[in-house]
């Protein structure tokens, strides 16, 4: 069936593979039969605009061609138009981005533009759940705490570029880095502790890989809440490695909630959520159940 795809690109994702990744894509897409707009933002807030815009116009798909930044500035887009209120609209990704987290967890494969053109073309769809907190639409996780100062440490680094700036950043903040007194609330259960972070994850993992919520499964209508508990560096640096498999969560520091709703307060952390910066402390978060429809191979499609 021919649709109309609009094909949001972000050119510099990867070191510039977003760039090839979008004109393999849009090439595959054509010789598959759909209608394809090339939509090349000059920043966010441009990109946000030729993608309403392209709903606005009866685009049937908004595919993104990037990593994890580029799906959350497609889930505000798909959840913020006006002309899709039921936001019938799927979800297409051609991951090409450092992270791709998301991708991972809906079943595409990084890197193969390929493969994930075909994925949208084929269109068959599953309805995944969505976060939101202080306005902002999330997929991922909603992390604070250690990963997200190490976030604040990269975003203002110049060198190097790609994924070994967090690299270093990481080092970096070890160094300085003290655990943080939190509140949390979880569906209404109020506690208080000491920790090195909390992660809200509507999937299971963040930072191109790590499966810091490994229970969290984009579906069931609640978030995994991971809070590690006050360690010492040299114990952190020995965990630190667990977190790829998953298996950071048999530590005893290391607890697993489940939760709809979640507020976090600290008088000294900042939030990130897709590793897009949502601000300051206390943030409160809320889980919507199979929201968003996004386009996924058919072994991972709603049955």
């Amino acid at each position: 069936m021919s649709r109309r795809v609009a094909l949001l690109v972000n050119p510099t994702a990867g070191k510039g593979k977003g760039a090839r990744a979008g004109v393999v894509a849009s090439r595959r897409l054509r010789d598959l039969g759909q209608r394809v707009d090339v939509l090349v933002g000059t920043d966010a807030v441009d990109a946000a605009r030729l993608g309403h815009r392209a709903l606005d116009g009866g685009a049937d798909a908004l595919a993104v061609v990037g990593g994890d930044g580029m799906v959350h500035l497609a889930l505000q887009i798909l959840r913020n138009s006006p002309q899709t209120p039921a936001c019938s609209v799927p979800l297409g990704i051609i991951p090409s981005g450092s992270g791709n987290d998301f991708a991972r967890a809906v079943g595409l494969e990084p890197h193969d533009a390929l493969a994930a053109a075909d994925v949208v073309a084929a269109g068959s769809v599953r309805h995944v759940d969505l976060g939101r907190v202080d306005g902002q639409w999330f997929g991922g996780v909603l992390s604070s705490g250690f990963d997200s100062r190490v976030n604040e440490r990269a975003n203002r680094m110049r060198w190097p570029r790609g994924h070994s700036r967090y690299n270093v950043a990481m080092l970096a903040e070890l160094r300085v880095f003290r655990p943080l007194p939190f509140t949390l609330e979880l569906d209404g259960v109020r506690t208080q502790t000491e920790a090195m972070l909390v992660a809200v994850g509507n999937g299971p993992s963040y930072g191109g890989g790590m499966r810091i919520c490994p229970s969290a499964t984009l579906s069931g209508g609640q978030f995994s809440v991971t809070i590690l508990h006050a360690i010492g560096t040299a114990e952190f640096l020995r965990l630190f490695p667990r977190v790829y498999r998953g298996a950071h969560v048999t530590h005893p520091a290391v607890a697993v909630h489940k939760a709809t709703t979640v507020r976090l307060e600290s008088p000294q952390a900042v939030a990130y959520a897709d590793g897009e910066r949502v601000g300051s402390l206390p943030v409160i978060a809320g889980c919507t159940a199979a929201i968003q429809p996004v386009l996924v191979p058919a072994s991972r499609a709603d049955a």
